[in-house]
């Protein structure tokens, strides 16, 4: 991969990107000093996550002219009393020194969808996959926050092929040893199994580096 530096470009994120983020600036190639996170799970409250994120990007603008939103477009913000406001719309409000990667969720951000297709095909066939992040394991409260068992009923056991864990940085092997009960927990409450699946950080290089040169 091209050469990319982030020294001049301030980074917001989605809370749930944080083990990946951490990870890409702790390999040097994420060499940004500005870092900023909103609370992981605000998709199922579009009001904080509203206000978390312009907080954050203003924030930001506050040590570097150039900011990178780490938000997906399509399902990460969708507001039923305004259909027409979107993540796109809030991001173009910030100003021309604010840009968005280009991917519609945090799974997208990870491995787009011809990779999704072949990973679920490689591990469950032809079924119907509920996908993830790390983070979606690491903070589950807050992700599901509000959902009961009688809520995840009716959402997980759909998808015949179970949960796919999209890890990029190797956290599912120590999470499944370290903590096989609250694995199980989690599973249980699912009720699907969860399975990891080892990818790089390629793509989220790639849509982050896409960004980067696009200021120049």
């Amino acid at each position: 991969m091209e050469n990319v530096s982030f020294e001049d470009i301030a980074v917001v994120s989605c809370g749930t990107l944080t083990l990946e983020l951490n990870a890409l600036r702790t390999e040097g190639f994420l060499n940004t000093d500005t870092l900023y996170f909103t609370t992981p799970g605000l998709h199922q409250d579009i009001v904080a996550l509203e206000t978390q994120l312009v907080e954050k990007i203003n924030k930001a603008k506050a040590h570097k002219d150039k900011v990178i939103v780490v938000y997906g477009g399509k399902f990460c913000y969708v507001n039923a009393d305004e259909p027409l406001r979107t993540m796109s719309t809030i991001i173009e409000e910030q100003g021309g020194g604010v840009r968005r990667v280009n991917a519609t969720h945090c799974m997208d951000m990870i491995a787009d969808e011809d990779q999704r297709r072949q990973i679920a095909l490689d591990l469950v066939g032809d079924e119907n996959v509920w996908w993830m992040t790390p983070g979606w394991v690491k903070f589950r409260h807050l992700v599901f926050k509000g959902w009961d068992k009688g809520l995840a009923n009716e959402n997980f056991p759909k998808h015949t092929g179970g949960a796919i864990v999209l890890d990029g940085i190797g956290f599912m092997d120590e999470y499944m040893a370290n903590n096989p009960e609250e694995f199980l927990d989690y599973c249980d409450w699912m009720g699907i199994p969860m399975t990891p699946a080892p990818v790089t950080l390629d793509r989220l290089k790639s849509l982050l580096a896409e960004q980067a040169k696009a200021f120049c």
